[in-house]
Protein backbone atom coordinates (compact mmCIF):
# COMPACT_ATOMS: atom_id res chain seq x y z
CA UNK A 1 0.00 0.00 0.00
CA UNK A 2 1.51 3.24 -1.04
CA UNK A 3 1.65 5.98 1.59
CA UNK A 4 0.17 9.07 0.52
CA UNK A 5 2.14 12.29 2.62
CA UNK A 6 -0.75 14.71 1.12
CA UNK A 7 -4.38 14.01 2.25
CA UNK A 8 -6.95 12.91 -0.48
CA UNK A 9 -9.60 14.88 1.07
CA UNK A 10 -9.85 18.51 2.18
CA UNK A 11 -10.36 17.90 5.70
CA UNK A 12 -7.26 16.42 5.91
CA UNK A 13 -5.41 18.88 3.90
CA UNK A 14 -6.00 21.82 5.89
CA UNK A 15 -5.51 20.32 8.87
CA UNK A 16 -1.95 19.45 7.58
CA UNK A 17 -1.42 23.14 6.21
CA UNK A 18 -2.72 24.06 9.95
CA UNK A 19 -0.38 21.49 11.60
CA UNK A 20 2.62 22.08 9.67
CA UNK A 21 2.55 25.85 9.37
CA UNK A 22 1.93 26.64 12.87
CA UNK A 23 4.64 23.95 13.56
CA UNK A 24 6.99 25.30 11.06
CA UNK A 25 6.70 28.88 13.00
CA UNK A 26 7.47 27.45 16.33
CA UNK A 27 10.75 26.24 15.02
CA UNK A 28 11.51 29.50 13.85
CA UNK A 29 10.49 31.24 17.15
CA UNK A 30 12.66 28.62 19.17
CA UNK A 31 15.49 30.85 18.32
CA UNK A 32 14.72 33.27 20.42
CA UNK A 33 14.68 30.65 23.52
CA UNK A 34 17.72 29.24 22.21
CA UNK A 35 19.10 32.40 22.38
CA UNK A 36 17.38 33.37 26.02
CA UNK A 37 18.65 30.71 27.63
CA UNK A 38 22.02 30.96 25.80
CA UNK A 39 22.15 34.41 27.67
CA UNK A 40 21.49 32.92 30.81
CA UNK A 41 23.85 30.51 30.94
CA UNK A 42 26.80 33.15 29.71
CA UNK A 43 25.69 35.81 31.96
CA UNK A 44 27.11 35.46 34.94
CA UNK A 45 30.44 33.90 33.54
CA UNK A 46 30.62 36.98 31.55
CA UNK A 47 30.57 38.71 34.58
CA UNK A 48 33.01 37.32 36.46
CA UNK A 49 35.32 37.31 33.60
CA UNK A 50 34.29 40.76 33.11
CA UNK A 51 35.25 41.70 36.82
CA UNK A 52 38.72 39.75 36.54
CA UNK A 53 39.50 41.92 33.93
CA UNK A 54 38.66 45.01 35.06
CA UNK A 55 40.90 43.68 38.12
CA UNK A 56 43.75 43.44 35.81
CA UNK A 57 43.34 46.58 33.70
CA UNK A 58 43.34 48.70 36.85
CA UNK A 59 46.49 46.85 38.08
CA UNK A 60 48.08 47.01 34.37
CA UNK A 61 47.23 50.77 34.86
CA UNK A 62 49.51 51.19 37.68
CA UNK A 63 52.36 49.81 36.44
CA UNK A 64 55.47 52.80 35.65
CA UNK A 65 56.48 51.22 32.82
CA UNK A 66 56.17 48.99 29.94
CA UNK A 67 58.62 45.88 31.48
CA UNK A 68 56.53 46.35 34.66
CA UNK A 69 53.39 45.61 32.73
CA UNK A 70 54.62 42.77 30.35
CA UNK A 71 56.14 41.48 34.04
CA UNK A 72 52.51 41.60 35.32
CA UNK A 73 50.87 40.29 32.29
CA UNK A 74 52.88 36.98 32.70
CA UNK A 75 51.99 37.11 36.72
CA UNK A 76 47.95 37.34 36.04
CA UNK A 77 48.22 35.08 33.59
CA UNK A 78 47.16 31.36 33.97
CA UNK A 79 45.88 28.16 32.29
CA UNK A 80 42.33 29.60 32.32
CA UNK A 81 42.74 33.61 31.71
CA UNK A 82 45.75 34.10 29.68
CA UNK A 83 46.75 37.67 28.74
CA UNK A 84 49.00 39.25 26.18
CA UNK A 85 50.17 43.05 25.41
CA UNK A 86 50.21 44.13 21.63
CA UNK A 87 50.89 46.84 19.78
CA UNK A 88 47.05 47.32 17.50
CA UNK A 89 44.26 45.80 17.41
CA UNK A 90 43.61 43.17 14.99
CA UNK A 91 42.23 44.38 11.61
CA UNK A 92 38.87 42.27 11.06
CA UNK A 93 37.75 44.11 14.64
CA UNK A 94 38.12 47.24 14.22
CA UNK A 95 34.72 47.97 13.08
CA UNK A 96 31.88 48.66 15.78
CA UNK A 97 30.06 45.60 17.79
CA UNK A 98 27.14 45.86 16.33
CA UNK A 99 28.71 45.81 12.67
CA UNK A 100 31.32 42.61 12.98
CA UNK A 101 29.24 39.97 12.25
CA UNK A 102 28.36 38.30 15.58
CA UNK A 103 25.42 36.65 16.66
CA UNK A 104 22.74 38.23 18.66
CA UNK A 105 24.24 36.44 22.02
CA UNK A 106 27.89 37.63 20.95
CA UNK A 107 26.81 41.07 21.22
CA UNK A 108 25.13 41.20 24.23
CA UNK A 109 27.71 39.39 25.86
CA UNK A 110 30.13 42.06 24.40
CA UNK A 111 27.86 44.49 25.37
CA UNK A 112 27.63 43.27 29.17
CA UNK A 113 31.01 42.98 29.74
CA UNK A 114 31.53 46.76 27.76
CA UNK A 115 29.26 48.08 30.69
CA UNK A 116 31.17 46.00 33.78
CA UNK A 117 34.29 47.32 33.08
CA UNK A 118 32.83 51.24 32.05
CA UNK A 119 31.09 50.80 36.00
CA UNK A 120 34.42 48.79 37.47
CA UNK A 121 37.15 51.46 35.54
CA UNK A 122 34.54 54.68 35.68
CA UNK A 123 34.96 55.36 31.93
CA UNK A 124 34.58 53.98 28.51
CA UNK A 125 36.74 50.80 27.80
CA UNK A 126 37.48 50.13 23.87
CA UNK A 127 36.07 46.37 23.63
CA UNK A 128 36.74 44.26 20.83
CA UNK A 129 35.11 40.81 20.71
CA UNK A 130 36.24 38.03 18.85
CA UNK A 131 34.61 35.00 20.30
CA UNK A 132 32.33 33.93 22.95
CA UNK A 133 31.19 29.89 23.09
CA UNK A 134 30.20 27.82 26.05
CA UNK A 135 31.86 24.91 27.15
CA UNK A 136 30.45 21.80 28.66
CA UNK A 137 31.91 20.27 32.16
CA UNK A 138 34.72 18.70 30.08
CA UNK A 139 36.16 21.77 28.55
CA UNK A 140 34.19 20.94 24.99
CA UNK A 141 33.00 23.67 22.89
CA UNK A 142 29.42 21.99 22.18
CA UNK A 143 27.59 25.72 21.68
CA UNK A 144 24.68 26.00 22.55
CA UNK A 145 24.07 22.01 22.64
CA UNK A 146 25.97 22.49 26.39
CA UNK A 147 22.32 23.33 27.75
CA UNK A 148 21.12 20.02 27.32
CA UNK A 149 23.93 17.92 28.64
CA UNK A 150 25.47 19.58 31.34
CA UNK A 151 24.59 21.50 34.44
CA UNK A 152 28.08 22.84 34.88
CA UNK A 153 29.03 25.25 31.69
CA UNK A 154 31.55 27.58 31.54
CA UNK A 155 32.12 30.61 29.09
CA UNK A 156 34.49 30.93 26.65
CA UNK A 157 35.97 34.74 25.82
CA UNK A 158 38.53 36.33 23.37
CA UNK A 159 38.89 39.78 22.84
CA UNK A 160 40.83 42.65 22.86
CA UNK A 161 40.56 45.91 25.02
CA UNK A 162 42.69 49.18 25.06
CA UNK A 163 44.57 49.49 27.78
CA UNK A 164 44.99 53.34 29.33
CA UNK A 165 48.22 54.87 28.94
CA UNK A 166 49.40 53.99 32.74
CA UNK A 167 52.13 55.90 34.79
CA UNK A 168 54.90 55.89 32.07
CA UNK A 169 54.71 59.26 31.15
CA UNK A 170 57.27 58.26 27.91
CA UNK A 171 54.78 55.85 26.34
CA UNK A 172 53.56 57.57 23.25
CA UNK A 173 51.57 54.64 21.69
CA UNK A 174 48.10 52.66 22.36
CA UNK A 175 48.53 49.72 24.17
CA UNK A 176 45.92 46.49 23.68
CA UNK A 177 45.99 43.51 25.68
CA UNK A 178 44.35 40.01 24.50
CA UNK A 179 42.54 37.67 26.45
CA UNK A 180 41.57 34.23 26.04
CA UNK A 181 39.53 33.40 29.07
CA UNK A 182 37.20 30.74 30.14
CA UNK A 183 35.20 31.48 33.26
CA UNK A 184 33.29 29.10 35.29
CA UNK A 185 29.94 28.92 37.92
CA UNK A 186 28.53 27.62 40.26
CA UNK A 187 26.07 25.99 38.09
CA UNK A 188 22.60 26.00 36.22
CA UNK A 189 19.93 26.30 38.42
CA UNK A 190 18.08 23.86 36.22
CA UNK A 191 19.56 20.55 35.13
CA UNK A 192 20.03 19.47 31.22
CA UNK A 193 17.80 16.34 31.49
CA UNK A 194 14.64 18.67 33.01
CA UNK A 195 15.43 21.18 30.30
CA UNK A 196 15.40 18.94 27.88
CA UNK A 197 12.18 17.82 28.52
CA UNK A 198 11.01 21.30 29.50
CA UNK A 199 11.67 22.65 26.29
CA UNK A 200 10.90 18.91 24.10
CA UNK A 201 7.99 18.25 25.79
CA UNK A 202 6.54 21.31 27.07
CA UNK A 203 7.10 24.06 24.23
CA UNK A 204 6.67 20.99 21.15
CA UNK A 205 5.15 18.01 22.07
CA UNK A 206 2.42 19.89 24.32
CA UNK A 207 1.97 22.75 21.73
CA UNK A 208 2.24 20.48 18.63
CA UNK A 209 -0.59 18.07 19.91
CA UNK A 210 -2.55 21.39 21.08
CA UNK A 211 -2.28 22.35 17.48
CA UNK A 212 -3.28 19.39 16.10
CA UNK A 213 -6.65 19.16 18.34
CA UNK A 214 -7.45 23.09 17.74
CA UNK A 215 -6.99 22.56 14.12
CA UNK A 216 -9.15 19.38 13.87
CA UNK A 217 -11.45 21.25 15.77
CA UNK A 218 -11.60 24.33 13.36
CA UNK A 219 -11.34 22.64 10.07
CA UNK A 220 -14.23 20.28 11.13
CA UNK A 221 -16.12 23.35 11.65
CA UNK A 222 -15.39 24.89 9.00
CA UNK A 223 -15.91 22.37 6.49
CA UNK A 224 -19.13 20.93 8.02
CA UNK A 225 -21.39 23.16 5.54
CA UNK A 226 -19.85 21.22 2.65
CA UNK A 227 -20.16 18.10 4.30
CA UNK A 228 -24.15 18.93 4.35
CA UNK A 229 -23.57 20.01 1.04
CA UNK A 230 -22.31 16.69 -0.05
CA UNK A 231 -25.03 14.74 1.70
CA UNK A 232 -27.48 16.69 0.33
CA UNK A 233 -26.30 16.07 -3.05
CA UNK A 234 -26.30 12.24 -2.61
CA UNK A 235 -29.64 12.43 -1.17
CA UNK A 236 -30.69 14.24 -4.30
CA UNK A 237 -29.88 11.40 -6.44
CA UNK A 238 -31.99 9.29 -4.38
CA UNK A 239 -35.27 11.46 -3.82
CA UNK A 240 -35.37 14.39 -5.95
CA UNK A 241 -38.04 15.94 -3.73
CA UNK A 242 -36.13 16.17 -0.32
CA UNK A 243 -36.41 19.43 1.39
CA UNK A 244 -34.34 22.52 -0.22
CA UNK A 245 -30.69 22.73 1.44
CA UNK A 246 -30.92 25.23 4.48
CA UNK A 247 -28.87 28.36 2.85
CA UNK A 248 -26.32 29.24 6.23
CA UNK A 249 -22.60 29.60 6.54
CA UNK A 250 -20.10 31.24 5.26
CA UNK A 251 -20.90 33.32 1.94
CA UNK A 252 -19.22 30.76 -0.68
CA UNK A 253 -21.35 28.16 1.46
CA UNK A 254 -24.57 30.07 0.89
CA UNK A 255 -24.15 30.95 -2.53
CA UNK A 256 -23.02 27.20 -3.52
CA UNK A 257 -26.18 26.24 -1.08
CA UNK A 258 -28.42 28.46 -3.53
CA UNK A 259 -27.35 27.29 -6.72
CA UNK A 260 -28.12 23.69 -5.55
CA UNK A 261 -31.53 24.72 -4.03
CA UNK A 262 -32.05 25.92 -7.75
CA UNK A 263 -30.50 23.11 -9.59
CA UNK A 264 -33.16 20.86 -7.21
CA UNK A 265 -35.75 23.26 -8.59
CA UNK A 266 -35.21 23.07 -12.19
CA UNK A 267 -34.94 19.25 -12.06
CA UNK A 268 -38.17 18.80 -10.30
CA UNK A 269 -40.06 21.06 -12.83
CA UNK A 270 -38.37 18.98 -15.44
CA UNK A 271 -39.30 15.59 -14.40
CA UNK A 272 -42.99 16.91 -13.57
CA UNK A 273 -42.84 18.52 -17.11
CA UNK A 274 -42.50 15.04 -18.51
CA UNK A 275 -44.56 13.15 -16.47
CA UNK A 276 -47.36 15.97 -17.63
CA UNK A 277 -45.86 14.81 -21.22
CA UNK A 278 -46.64 11.57 -20.79
CA UNK A 279 -49.87 11.80 -19.38
CA UNK A 280 -51.09 13.80 -21.72
CA UNK A 281 -49.82 11.41 -24.53
CA UNK A 282 -51.54 8.39 -22.87
CA UNK A 283 -55.33 10.23 -22.54
CA UNK A 284 -54.82 11.15 -26.27
CA UNK A 285 -54.03 7.73 -27.20
CA UNK A 286 -56.71 6.00 -25.86
CA UNK A 287 -59.03 7.96 -28.12
CA UNK A 288 -57.31 6.44 -31.35
CA UNK A 289 -56.97 2.80 -29.89
CA UNK A 290 -60.54 2.93 -29.15
CA UNK A 291 -61.34 3.89 -32.60
CA UNK A 292 -59.06 1.00 -34.33
CA UNK A 293 -60.51 -1.52 -31.31
CA UNK A 294 -63.99 -0.60 -32.68
CA UNK A 295 -62.54 -0.54 -36.48
CA UNK A 296 -61.50 -3.53 -35.88
CA UNK A 297 -64.52 -5.34 -35.15
CA UNK A 298 -66.26 -4.29 -37.89
CA UNK A 299 -63.68 -6.33 -39.71
CA UNK A 300 -65.46 -9.47 -41.93
CA UNK A 301 -62.48 -11.78 -41.29
CA UNK A 302 -61.99 -13.20 -37.40
CA UNK A 303 -58.34 -14.28 -37.68
CA UNK A 304 -57.86 -10.77 -38.76
CA UNK A 305 -59.79 -9.55 -35.70
CA UNK A 306 -57.93 -11.72 -33.44
CA UNK A 307 -54.53 -10.17 -34.52
CA UNK A 308 -55.01 -6.73 -34.42
CA UNK A 309 -56.78 -7.35 -31.46
CA UNK A 310 -53.89 -8.67 -29.67
CA UNK A 311 -51.44 -5.87 -31.02
CA UNK A 312 -54.02 -2.72 -29.44
CA UNK A 313 -53.91 -4.73 -26.52
CA UNK A 314 -49.78 -4.73 -26.40
CA UNK A 315 -50.34 -0.85 -27.06
CA UNK A 316 -52.61 -0.17 -24.48
CA UNK A 317 -50.55 -2.52 -21.86
CA UNK A 318 -46.97 -0.88 -22.60
CA UNK A 319 -48.59 2.81 -22.74
CA UNK A 320 -50.33 1.89 -19.14
CA UNK A 321 -46.33 0.26 -18.54
CA UNK A 322 -44.88 3.06 -19.16
CA UNK A 323 -46.80 5.68 -17.23
CA UNK A 324 -46.37 3.63 -14.04
CA UNK A 325 -42.84 3.34 -14.29
CA UNK A 326 -42.55 6.90 -14.52
CA UNK A 327 -44.70 7.27 -11.48
CA UNK A 328 -43.48 4.25 -9.72
CA UNK A 329 -39.63 5.69 -9.61
CA UNK A 330 -40.73 9.26 -8.89
CA UNK A 331 -40.09 9.45 -4.51
CA UNK A 332 -43.00 11.72 -3.91
CA UNK A 333 -43.85 11.08 -0.02
CA UNK A 334 -42.31 12.03 3.04
CA UNK A 335 -39.64 10.07 4.79
CA UNK A 336 -40.81 7.73 7.70
CA UNK A 337 -39.78 4.66 9.85
CA UNK A 338 -41.18 1.33 8.16
CA UNK A 339 -41.97 -1.77 9.18
CA UNK A 340 -40.34 -4.11 7.39
CA UNK A 341 -41.92 -7.30 8.39
CA UNK A 342 -45.08 -5.88 8.28
CA UNK A 343 -44.68 -5.09 5.22
CA UNK A 344 -43.71 -8.03 3.56
CA UNK A 345 -46.31 -10.21 5.78
CA UNK A 346 -49.19 -8.10 4.25
CA UNK A 347 -48.01 -9.38 0.39
CA UNK A 348 -47.45 -12.66 1.57
CA UNK A 349 -50.84 -12.90 2.56
CA UNK A 350 -52.08 -11.30 -0.36
CA UNK A 351 -50.14 -13.77 -2.14
CA UNK A 352 -51.70 -16.64 -0.46
CA UNK A 353 -54.93 -15.04 -0.46
CA UNK A 354 -54.66 -15.42 -4.62
CA UNK A 355 -53.92 -19.00 -4.41
CA UNK A 356 -49.98 -18.60 -4.69
CA UNK A 357 -47.10 -20.26 -2.19
CA UNK A 358 -45.24 -17.79 -0.51
CA UNK A 359 -43.28 -18.29 3.00
CA UNK A 360 -41.44 -15.07 4.85
CA UNK A 361 -38.35 -16.28 7.17
CA UNK A 362 -36.36 -13.76 9.42
CA UNK A 363 -37.09 -10.35 10.76
CA UNK A 364 -35.94 -7.03 10.57
CA UNK A 365 -36.23 -6.51 14.15
CA UNK A 366 -36.89 -2.73 14.12
CA UNK A 367 -37.86 -0.38 11.37
CA UNK A 368 -35.97 1.13 8.84
CA UNK A 369 -36.46 4.16 7.55
CA UNK A 370 -37.68 4.71 3.96
CA UNK A 371 -40.47 5.89 1.54
CA UNK A 372 -43.31 2.97 2.18
CA UNK A 373 -45.41 3.34 -1.17
CA UNK A 374 -42.30 2.76 -2.87
CA UNK A 375 -40.73 0.00 -0.72
CA UNK A 376 -43.93 -1.16 -0.86
CA UNK A 377 -43.90 -1.35 -5.03
CA UNK A 378 -40.19 -2.46 -5.13
CA UNK A 379 -41.12 -5.92 -2.79
CA UNK A 380 -43.88 -6.10 -4.66
CA UNK A 381 -42.93 -6.56 -8.27
CA UNK A 382 -39.64 -8.91 -6.66
CA UNK A 383 -42.87 -11.43 -5.20
CA UNK A 384 -45.06 -11.35 -8.44
CA UNK A 385 -41.92 -11.78 -10.41
CA UNK A 386 -40.34 -14.91 -8.14
CA UNK A 387 -44.50 -15.98 -8.37
CA UNK A 388 -44.69 -15.66 -12.02
CA UNK A 389 -41.39 -17.48 -13.51
CA UNK A 390 -41.56 -19.82 -10.08
CA UNK A 391 -44.64 -20.61 -9.32
CA UNK A 392 -43.75 -19.63 -5.37
CA UNK A 393 -42.08 -17.51 -3.40
CA UNK A 394 -39.35 -17.37 -0.32
CA UNK A 395 -38.43 -14.40 1.23
CA UNK A 396 -35.28 -14.35 3.82
CA UNK A 397 -34.80 -11.10 6.16
CA UNK A 398 -31.11 -10.53 7.99
CA UNK A 399 -30.79 -7.76 9.80
CA UNK A 400 -27.44 -6.95 10.07
CA UNK A 401 -27.93 -3.02 12.67
CA UNK A 402 -26.74 -0.69 10.22
CA UNK A 403 -28.46 -2.36 6.98
CA UNK A 404 -31.33 -4.80 6.42
CA UNK A 405 -31.19 -7.66 3.32
CA UNK A 406 -34.13 -8.98 1.47
CA UNK A 407 -33.73 -12.24 -0.56
CA UNK A 408 -36.82 -13.23 -2.44
CA UNK A 409 -35.72 -16.26 -3.92
CA UNK A 410 -38.25 -18.58 -6.82
CA UNK A 411 -37.99 -22.53 -8.01
CA UNK A 412 -38.09 -21.14 -11.95
CA UNK A 413 -35.27 -21.76 -14.25
CA UNK A 414 -33.27 -18.91 -13.42
CA UNK A 415 -31.03 -17.40 -15.93
CA UNK A 416 -28.20 -19.49 -17.87
CA UNK A 417 -26.56 -16.39 -19.18
CA UNK A 418 -24.51 -14.45 -16.70
CA UNK A 419 -23.85 -12.29 -18.48
CA UNK A 420 -27.82 -11.13 -18.36
CA UNK A 421 -28.33 -11.00 -15.00
CA UNK A 422 -27.69 -7.42 -15.29
CA UNK A 423 -29.34 -6.51 -18.61
CA UNK A 424 -32.46 -7.80 -17.48
CA UNK A 425 -32.52 -4.52 -15.37
CA UNK A 426 -33.19 -2.66 -18.46
CA UNK A 427 -36.52 -1.44 -19.39
CA UNK A 428 -38.36 -3.68 -21.75
CA UNK A 429 -35.76 -6.22 -21.10
CA UNK A 430 -37.12 -9.70 -21.63
CA UNK A 431 -35.33 -13.43 -21.41
CA UNK A 432 -37.92 -15.34 -23.10
CA UNK A 433 -35.82 -18.06 -23.88
CA UNK A 434 -34.67 -18.56 -20.61
CA UNK A 435 -38.07 -17.89 -18.38
CA UNK A 436 -41.46 -19.09 -18.79
CA UNK A 437 -42.71 -17.57 -22.33
CA UNK A 438 -46.08 -17.37 -21.08
CA UNK A 439 -46.14 -14.99 -17.99
CA UNK A 440 -46.08 -11.74 -20.26
CA UNK A 441 -45.09 -8.54 -18.60
CA UNK A 442 -43.37 -5.64 -20.44
CA UNK A 443 -39.69 -6.03 -18.74
CA UNK A 444 -40.30 -3.31 -15.99
CA UNK A 445 -40.67 -4.38 -12.81
CA UNK A 446 -37.03 -5.29 -12.00
CA UNK A 447 -36.25 -1.52 -13.56
CA UNK A 448 -38.66 -0.38 -11.25
CA UNK A 449 -37.48 -2.21 -8.25
CA UNK A 450 -33.85 -1.48 -8.78
CA UNK A 451 -34.58 2.17 -8.86
CA UNK A 452 -36.34 2.28 -5.31
CA UNK A 453 -33.14 0.53 -3.98
CA UNK A 454 -31.21 3.19 -5.58
CA UNK A 455 -34.12 5.63 -3.88
CA UNK A 456 -33.30 4.13 -0.52
CA UNK A 457 -29.58 4.18 -0.73
CA UNK A 458 -29.74 0.63 -1.46
CA UNK A 459 -28.52 -1.97 -4.22
CA UNK A 460 -30.39 -4.66 -5.87
CA UNK A 461 -29.15 -7.75 -7.57
CA UNK A 462 -29.54 -11.03 -9.17
CA UNK A 463 -27.88 -14.42 -8.80
CA UNK A 464 -28.65 -18.01 -10.05
CA UNK A 465 -29.09 -20.09 -6.76
CA UNK A 466 -26.91 -23.93 -7.09
CA UNK A 467 -30.03 -26.21 -6.66
CA UNK A 468 -32.47 -24.20 -9.15
CA UNK A 469 -34.34 -20.48 -9.08
CA UNK A 470 -33.14 -17.70 -8.83
CA UNK A 471 -32.32 -15.15 -5.96
CA UNK A 472 -33.15 -11.05 -6.05
CA UNK A 473 -31.13 -9.59 -3.31
CA UNK A 474 -32.61 -6.54 -1.58
CA UNK A 475 -29.66 -4.42 0.69
CA UNK A 476 -31.21 -1.34 2.33
CA UNK A 477 -28.71 0.96 4.63
CA UNK A 478 -30.58 1.96 7.75
CA UNK A 479 -29.12 5.46 7.27
CA UNK A 480 -29.78 5.57 3.81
Amino acid sequence: MKLRLWPDTLFGRLVMILAVGMFAGQLLTSTIWFDTHENRALEMPARLFANRLADSIRLLERAPDDAARRALVQQLSDEHYRLQLIDAPSPRQTAPLAARGLSVVERTVGDLIGSVLRHRLGCAVDVRLFDVQLRDRDSSRTGILTLFDTNMPSGDFHLQVKLPAGADPAATADTWLEVHANEGQAGLQTEPRSLVLDYLVRIYLIRFTAVCLLALVAVRFAVQPLRQLAKAADALGRNIYRAPLPVSGPFEVRSAAQSFNSMQQQLTESLAQRTRFLTAVSHDLRSPLTRLRLRVEMLPDAQWRERLRADIDDMETMVRATLDAVQGVEVTEARHDIDVDSMLEGLAEDAREAGHEVSVEGRAGRPLPGYPRNLKRCLQNLLDNAIRYGESATVRVTDAGRSVQIVVSDRGPGIADARLLERVFEPYFRIASSRNEATGGTGLGLTIARSVAAAHGGTLLLRNRAQGGLDAVLTLPRDG
